[in-house]
């Protein structure tokens, strides 16, 4: 059994996921989703009690896999049936407890969003990455952006003046976005907000604010449904510095399956350290063309 645990291990991190440290077969464990921190459970498995197969997932990014250990010999007709009856019951009490936790976000995020107040342009963050509020707001001294989808309030991000980032707990982000700007013949997709508002101020284009690479395609393909005719392009952050350059691969896969355009920001041949966005780019003078 031991080695059914630690090969469906690696499995939940072939995903991107990071597993709990103890899985005992036979029951649901919560742990950090994608890129999470501490006590955003997002994460979800359960390694079957056969130790044979299991299912894990993420509900901020919508993501559900199957795991099946190695065999010495194919499943029968009845350990099949029964396989596929484990993942249908696990996936089933999954979801009912996903829709249960983002509804209760959802209500949470729009009691937030009701109190908060009207960011202003003299809030740290937004001086400090030289951009205007663009209809955020503050609460607790934090930037405040609203998550959407279809119009409807499912979450929110909050941003510290010395930049850091959480989303609320539970809510959902997969699918969700930010609006800036109306769009009218080009409507640009980009991953943070501050990077969306830079891209506005600059261009004039709308910009729908995906907060993360991982949420590109869903919000392209959301804003290529929405207006099928507009010409979208995908405003890729350059990662360099981290492995498979995360920003530029996922956004070319969302420009290719919404048929967009890409667009990659260009530091020069003498590109500082750390710049990686088109906010880096807005910032500092020198790098306007």
């Amino acid at each position: 059994m031991h080695k059914a645990i630690e090969q469906f291990r690696d499995a939940i991190r072939s995903a991107g996921l990071t597993p709990p440290d103890t899985i005992e077969p036979g029951r649901i464990y919560r742990f950090n989703g994608e890129g999470k921190r501490n006590g955003n459970t997002a994460g979800w498995c359960k390694l079957f009690a056969d130790g044979l197969g299991g299912t894990f997932g993420d509900w901020s990014t919508g993501l559900s896999e199957t795991w099946q250990a190695a065999r010495d010999k194919p499943m029968s007709a009845a350990e099949r049936a029964a396989w596929r009856r484990q993942i249908e019951e696990t996936k089933a009490a999954a979801e009912a407890e996903r829709r249960k936790r983002q509804g209760e976000a959802a209500r949470k995020a729009s009691a937030i969003w009701k109190a908060a107040t009207p960011a202003g342009g003299d809030h740290p963050y937004l001086t400090k990455k030289r951009i205007g509020p663009h209809g955020a707001r503050v609460h607790d001294d934090r930037v405040v952006v609203p998550v959407r989808v279809d119009g409807d309030l499912v979450s929110l991000q909050f941003i510290a003046a010395d930049g850091e980032k959480r989303f609320l707990t539970d809510g959902r982000i997969a699918g969700g976005y930010f609006s800036i700007g109306k769009p009218v013949d080009v409507l640009c997709i980009a991953e943070g907000f501050a990077t969306g508002a830079s891209i506005h101020e600059a261009t004039g284009y709308a910009v729908a604010v995906a907060f993360n690479a991982g949420n590109l395609m869903a919000v392209a393909k959301a804003m290529r449904e929405k207006f099928p005719d507009m010409r979208l392009i995908l405003c890729a952050d350059d990662d360099c510095g981290t492995d498979g350059n995360p920003g530029i691969a996922k956004a070319t896969e969302a420009a290719r399956a919404v048929a967009a355009l890409l667009a990659l920001p260009d530091f020069g041949t003498d590109r500082p350290d750390g710049v990686t966005d088109f906010n880096d780019m807005h910032r500092p003078m020198r790098y306007f063309t």
